[in-house]
Parts: structure tokens; C-alpha cells; sequence
């Protein structure tokens, strides 16, 4: 059986065993340890986890800065950021640094194992935080002020007025029922709208969609697309 082989980088000895001791008693993973006091690059490099298992609060490093130059230098290995207690500020950092989740240290084993499995499909778990509303209009205002979007998204099948409308309501947070009710039409149909912008954006979910709207430029910035269309 291929092992998915987990790298723990955290300057907490005790920490960092205790974490290996929850996950190396799972035959489908390779536990490693690294002090990030240690050339953590070079150890990766040389071991090529699958998953980094990375302590926000270092002191040897700016955690988001090695976690950004992680996933730049080694694209298959897929970083996981512990934070003791993460917030909103952190969690739209982390969202900058493209590591795939962010993880309370306090957080049992069976949610660490059930992110690492998560992750290890090519999921984004971090994508999740964007249904909060705080932290959709903070990613929104920041790449809208610092001019870092992209414009224009390749997409096979251009997105209809009313997907555009919907797809907007998701990044600001908006449940299935609230926008369904905003547009006056059916639950049902905004899950079916929903079901072809992820098609059409080759998206995993509907947080993941609004990574790629916001990210791309794909959406309007502060202004509704008008529609008054009830279909």
C-alpha cells in the first residue's frame, strides 16, 4: 500500500510528537518530524511529503511566509496550517499562501485526520472560510484596492447573466435559501444555476467557485448584474 507520507513542522517538540502519535497508529501514513529551526526546505525537499503539518506561531520563521515558499518550491505537497486559534485576519492570510486548510491545534485527531484526508483528495477545506461573510469582503476589497486580478477566466462556456448574479451572492457569503429568496425564485434552481457554474468553472464546490471568481476577476466588483428575470 503507497503510504501518504505527513511532514509535522512546529517548534514544539511535545507538539509535535503528540501529533505524530495520533496519526502514525493509521497504516496509510508515513509520520515525519521536522524543526523548522532546521532548514524545514531542505528536509522537504528531500523527503517530499504529500502533507506538511505546519505550526502558524514560529518564531524561527514567518509561518505564512515558509508556507507560501513551500507550496511555490513543491506544488504536489499540499500544506496545512495549525493555529492555535485562528481568526478571521489569519484565516485570509492563510487563504494568500494557498495552503489548503487551517486547523485549530486544540482540534481532536479525528478532524486533523479528517482534513489530511480532505486535503490528500485535492480538496481545499480553506476555501470554506470564504462562506463568512467578514472574510469574502476582505479577500473581495484587497485584490479589488491592490490591482491583483486577473481578468478574464478561461472557461469553456461563458457564464449567463443570472449565474454571474448568483455566483456574486456566493462569494459574499450567501446561503442557497438566501439567495433563492433575494431572486425570488426556487431553492431548487438556485442548486441547479449553482450545479453549471461549477461545471463551467471546473470547480469542486461552491467555495472553491468563489476562490476563482474573486481570484480571476470573473465577477463584477460592488455592483448587482441588474437581472429582473425570474427563471
Amino acid at each position: 500500500m503507497n503510504k501518504t507520507r505527513i511532514m509535522i513542522c512546529d517548534e514544539q517538540p511535545f507538539f509535535r510528537s503528540g501529533v505524530a502519535h495520533a496519526l502514525e497508529n493509521r497504516p496509510e501514513y508515513e509520520v515525519m518530524e521536522c524543526d523548522p529551526s532546521d532548514g524545514p526546505l531542505e528536509k522537504i525537499e528531500a523527503a517530499l511529503p504529500e502533507i506538511v503539518l505546519l505550526g502558524s506561531d514560529l518564531t524561527a520563521h514567518n509561518s505564512l511566509d515558509l508556507g507560501r515558499k513551500i507550496v511555490r518550491l513543491f506544488p504536489n505537497t499540499r500544506v496545512i496550517i495549525l493555529s492555535p486559534d485562528p481568526n478571521d485576519a489569519e484565516l485570509f492570510d492563510v487563504i494568500r499562501t494557498a495552503a489548503v486548510a487551517c486547523l485549530k491545534k486544540s482540534s481532536t485527531p479525528a478532524e486533523l485526520v479528517e482534513i489530511i484526508q480532505r486535503a490528500s483528495r485535492g480538496e481545499y477545506p480553506i476555501n470554506e472560510s470564504l462562506l463568512s461573510p467578514s472574510i469574502a469582503q476582505r479577500v473581495l476589497s484587497n485584490f479589488k484596492e491592490l490591482g491583483e486580478i486577473d481578468q478574464g477566466l478561461d472557461v469553456v462556456t461563458p457564464l449567463t447573466q443570472r449565474e454571474s448574479q448568483i455566483l456574486m451572492r456566493v462569494t459574499e457569503g450567501r446561503t442557497n435559501k438566501q439567495i433563492a429568496s433575494e431572486l425570488k425564485i426556487s431553492e431548487q434552481t438556485i442548486k441547479n444555476h449553482i450545479s453549471a457554474i461549477l461545471r463551467k468553472l471546473n470547480a469542486n464546490d461552491r467555495a472553491h467557485a468563489a476562490v476563482l471568481a474573486i481570484r480571476r476577476g470573473y465577477i463584477p466588483l460592488g455592483r448587482d448584474t441588474g437581472i429582473e428575470t425570474n427563471n
